[in-house]
């Protein structure tokens, strides 16, 4: 791909003030695609903020039939898709004047959790935690002891408490360790579902719509696919790294330390700024392609990971109890600091990190889209 000159002018281009203008842009951007395309969308239940249509976009480039495919995902987390969105519109914007490599074809899926886009949340409309809800739930839900014994600490019954249930959780990192909390906290919960992390007792909308996706477009039948599913908030301010939970020594992690360099880090081996997880998205990929598909999440840093946590535990305590995220009052001064607060922990959207977020994607799509044209 040639460089460009990220401008003012093309920054504004590929980043959006909220969801709805996200969402026009891709869909302005993929209807001037020529050749071989596709577009679809699928449309929820629920509203935005301000009674905006909320839908997970799905546009193909390429070959239909194609053997191999790069998937393109945003917005698994909501409040992070305006760093997936923007890449996935510089690299529309940019595939408009290169071919691709033979045999390859691009599909992007836009906004997989609309609600959490519109609404500022990592959660969609049950406030499930879509990346934990990828487990078999005709089986037990899972334990984690850990957010049991801190659930009351996490999330007080009052703000009197928050101080004091914030030493709590200062507590158990100086008796347990940061990585405890960590896995405590974020490793997944199925027990308290106004919780943080909470995996749900079901398959969420996004996980039907994305089952029904992977279905549609026959990518069990490819012979290769390699999935980027970008997300932000760990790891150094604007740095993208190359998480990949695949099974240690499996094919999945050959490839992508194949095709993206050792710069690929893995959980399960501790090399990672992610702990382990319950219920990611990657193992649908994993069980439905087996070792036919790479997956990798590209996280960009933003700042530290008790911000992060702080503003997680802020926004939860805002939506807890509601029976619908449209009681919380959109223009109430308590929603405007939370909702700019997690916000600016997930989208920081200064002009370095916007530079950085398009040049990093733009390297790994690069990377991915080598890797798929080779035999």
């Amino acid at each position: 791909m040639k460089p460009v000159l990220f401008t003012s002018s093309y920054l504004s281009q590929c980043y959006s003030e909220n969801y709805a203008e996200a969402q026009q842009k891709f869909r302005q951007h993929t209807s001037e695609l020529s050749g071989h395309s596709r577009y679809r969308e699928l449309i929820y239940g629920e509203t935005g903020p301000y009674g905006e249509t909320l839908a997970t976009a799905v546009s193909w480039q390429g070959d239909i039939d194609a053997p191999n495919v790069l998937v393109l995902q945003s917005g698994t987390h909501g409040v992070e898709g305006f760093a997936g969105s923007a890449i996935q519109l510089d690299i529309i914007q940019t595939l408009k004047e290169e071919a691709l490599p033979a045999g390859v074809a691009v599909l992007y899926i836009h906004a997989l959790n609309p609600h959490g886009f519109a609404w500022l949340r990592r959660v969609n409309e049950d406030g499930i935690d879509l990346n934990r809800n990828f487990i078999d739930f005709s089986q037990p839900l899972p334990g984690n002891p850990g957010y049991a014994e801190l659930s009351d600490a996490i999330l007080p019954s009052s703000l009197q408490d928050w101080n004091q249930a914030t030493q709590v959780l200062s507590d158990y990192a100086e008796q347990h360790g940061q990585q405890a909390l960590e896995l405590a906290l974020s490793g997944g919960q199925y027990q308290f579902a106004d919780g943080l992390f909470y995996g749900g007792t079901r398959a969420s909308q996004s996980r039907l719509n994305l089952e029904q996706i992977i279905a549609d477009f026959s990518l069990q039948k490819r012979q290769r696919v390699a999935v980027i599913d970008v997300h932000t908030g760990l790891g150094p301010f604007s740095y993208g790294e190359i998480i990949c939970d695949h099974p240690p020594a499996s094919t999945g992690v050959r490839l992508a330390k194949q095709w993206y360099g050792d710069s690929v880090t893995e959980p399960a081996l501790g090399s990672s700024t992610s702990v382990p997880k319950l219920g990611l998205i990657d193992y649908l990929w994993h069980q439905l392609l087996g070792e036919n598909v790479c997956f990798v999440t590209l996280e960009f840093g933003t700042y530290s990971i008790s911000e992060m946590f702080e503003v997680l535990r802020q926004d939860h305590f805002l939506h807890r109890n509601k029976l619908h995220p449209c009681t919380v009052d959109w223009s109430a001064r308590e929603t405007l600091q939370v909702k700019q607060a997690i916000r600016r922990i997930f989208y920081p959207g200064t002009a370095d990190w916007q530079e950085m977020v398009l040049l990093r994607g733009r390297q790994c799509v690069q990377q991915a889209l080598q890797g798929l044209s080779k035999p």
